[in-house]
């Protein structure tokens, strides 16, 4: 019974953040589409003379995240392994464009060099941990493999706690944006990464 529903559990949480990054993955592309201007020294106006940065950046990381839905189901993996290994080696290739270009665009950070750098650390630790994934499954290690991806994983989504932690502290806490983005920029990572930690640990225990 305890089993059952925690596989109940587990389901619905899959899916809640399947939706999350099929609603972020949206958000990236409709941004493609939007009209440019702003404010002079607005995010808009600092993205529009980034050049081809941010079309790169925007298109790549949005196709990543579309593409975690279909790599975390396990009935892919298991009916389907020859399409789980094409939306591997997709996100392979978009997180090595959205990771360089993210790290171009991480100079033209609104905030300054806080936000920045953490901008730059969100990048180069997409490009490592997605490596490491990729070092693995080469090397035919697969529970490494899904270790490393679930990590690359958490690494993409630190956009969407981006903007939930911003959206917390600008209208729970009401915090003004020069505030709330650079807090959120440095709190989204590292509680993604400390969250999957915590559910990998707690996947080997049950083993």
């Amino acid at each position: 019974m305890h089993a059952r529903t925690s596989d109940r559990l587990w389901t619905v949480a899959r899916t809640l953040f399947g939706t999350l990054c099929l609603l972020m993955a949206y958000a990236s592309f409709r941004y493609l589409y939007a009209r440019s201007g702003g404010a002079p020294g607005s995010l808009t106006t600092k993205f529009a003379s980034s050049g081809l940065d941010v079309p790169a950046h925007f298109f790549a990381s949005g196709l990543a995240l579309a593409l975690v839905p279909l790599q975390l189901s396990p009935a892919i993996r298991r009916s389907w392994p020859q399409l789980h290994r094409l939306g591997g080696w997709l996100s392979v290739a978009v997180i090595i464009l959205g990771g360089l270009s993210g790290l171009s665009l991480a100079r033209d950070a609104h905030g300054g060099a806080v936000t920045a750098t953490s901008f730059a650390i969100i990048a180069l630790g997409w490009l490592y941990t997605m490596w490491r994934g990729m070092q693995a499954v080469l090397a035919r290690d697969l529970a490494g493999h899904r270790r490393w991806m679930a990590r690359c994983i958490a690494v993409s989504s630190a956009a969407i706690s981006l903007r939930l932690f911003q959206a917390f502290g600008m209208g729970v806490l009401g915090l003004p944006f020069e505030v709330a983005y650079p807090f959120s920029a440095w709190l989204c990572w590292p509680f993604n990464l400390l969250a999957c930690e915590w559910l990998l640990h707690r996947a080997g225990r049950q083993r």
